[in-house]
């Protein structure tokens, strides 16, 4: 007997009816981003792992540790995408779109891949939705997209709520600024002399990133609670004019849109191109029995120039699908559309009539399930009822000399003839009601 294979460790299969509810969770992502102007995009999966070295940054765990990378035939490496900004930003500046359209608003979704340790939510291959908008420098783009996504979670039945201590059902926006160009490097030399005088109290990982990404500490899942995280210095207290008066434009839009918020100064995000704002959505599980971050994003004004195009202003965010879908809003979205109808044949005549009496239903509109199996009427029905199918179209040698099926409804418990011509008219009259 042959081994049995099995799916990668930390990349996992989708099955109905799961899959269902990650099809409405997209479907109801596209069509709210949609109204915002977003369009989609669709970049490769692999890519030149250059793209992710030089954009997402060498010091970054992602890139040290994390990364799916391999040389192909020509010895070329290339890299399975760990994320979608830098992905965008080659196509952008590639197709040359700066030269075509003052602003780009784009969204994706696609699987990324990453070599981390798995945990609730997180998974080696695991799948984002997101928004990229290039070109505009104000604050108040983030703050809309933030807005955005307030509208997303109020409408899939989550409470926002301004206190980090929220329960189950609800949401918090958490806000930052990493700074920008002098502002950056002010924070970098406080962080490196504050935390050089505690080094052991560090991890490895902690003490490594001291001179290569001290902003990281901050972002660290191991020495997060230890008190000297929190006593750190804040980036808020070096920030100069612009960095401040940007900060405090998205602020006020944010108010001005109803939107709460949360500044946390532990806010850094572990990828090296954000400059100014940064915010997380977070989201508490009892499942999980914490609150996790089910999105982020930031503004990144130097990457497009950093990998060869244009200087041009961008921000965007991410989501977490799994999350998403498995912890906070598996109750908000739907599964499996629900069956019109089952068609139950009896006989090799009536099964071939019953299979092509499903095609024109569907073809007009209805789901419509037939068993294209010769086995009997009782089988039918037990599968129609474990499918959870209101009407049975029973159809057999009678039906077929009559011209007509019989209908029973399987709650209701009653039959009705109908005539095999009047099926669309009847199924729509009782979708309708009329």
């Amino acid at each position: 007997m042959s081994k049995i294979i099995k799916s990668v460790r930390g990349m996992l299969d989708t099955l109905p009816p799961d899959s269902a509810r990650w099809l409405d969770f997209e479907h109801q992502c596209r069509e709210l981003f949609g109204r915002y102007g977003y369009q989609d995009i669709r970049t490769p999966i692999v890519e030149s792992t250059e793209l992710f070295s030089r954009g997402v940054g060498e010091a970054t765990d992602i890139v040290e540790k994390e990364m799916y990378t391999f040389l192909d035939r020509k010895q070329r490496s290339l890299t399975l995408r760990p994320e979608m900004t830098a992905s965008c930003v080659r196509a952008y500046i590639q197709h040359g779109i700066a030269k075509k359209e003052p602003v780009t608003r784009w969204l994706y979704s696609g699987p990324m891949f990453r070599y981390e340790r798995m945990q609730g939510g997180r998974y080696r291959q695991f799948y984002q939705v997101g928004v990229e908008a290039l070109g505009v420098a104000a604050p108040t783009v983030e703050a809309e997209q933030i807005a955005m996504l307030v509208a997303l979670y109020e409408t899939c039945g989550l409470v926002q709520t301004t206190s980090p201590e929220h329960s189950q059902g609800q949401f918090c926006v958490v806000i930052n600024t990493v700074g920008a160009g002098d502002d950056r490097t002010r924070y970098r030399r406080a962080l490196v002399e504050y935390f050089a005088g505690g080094l052991s109290d560090l991890c490895g990982d902690c003490q490594r990133r001291l001179e290569t990404n001290p902003l990281r500490i901050l972002d660290c899942k191991v020495d997060g609670d230890k008190d000297i995280m929190k006593t750190a210095p804040s980036m808020l207290d070096y920030l100069g004019p612009d960095s401040r008066a940007h900060f405090d434009g998205m602020q006020a839009t944010l108010s001005d849109l109803g939107v709460g918020f949360v500044i946390d100064p532990r806010i850094v995000r572990g990828l090296d191109y954000y400059t100014g704002p940064v915010f997380e959505i977070l989201a508490h599980s009892d499942e999980l029995g914490r609150a996790t971050t089910i999105v982020a994003g930031g503004r990144y004004d130097n990457l497009v120039q950093s990998l060869g195009g244009p200087p041009t202003p961008a921000a965007g965010f991410s989501i977490g699908s799994e999350r998403n879908i498995f912890y906070f809003l598996k109750e908000a979205l739907s599964g499996p559309p629900p069956i019109d109808a089952f068609i139950a044949t009896h006989g090799e005549t009536a099964r071939k009539t019953g299979i092509a009496i499903a095609h024109d239903l569907r073809r007009a509109g209805f789901y419509i399930e037939v068993d294209h199996r010769a086995v009997g009427m009782k089988a039918q029905f037990k599968r129609a009822d474990k499918l959870d199918a209101q009407l049975v179209i029973a159809l057999g040698d009678d039906e077929l000399a009559a011209g007509e099926a019989t209908v029973r409804d399987m709650r209701e418990h009653d039959e009705t003839k109908v005539p095999l011509s009047g099926l669309i008219a009847e199924l729509t009259r009782r979708r309708t009601g009329s």
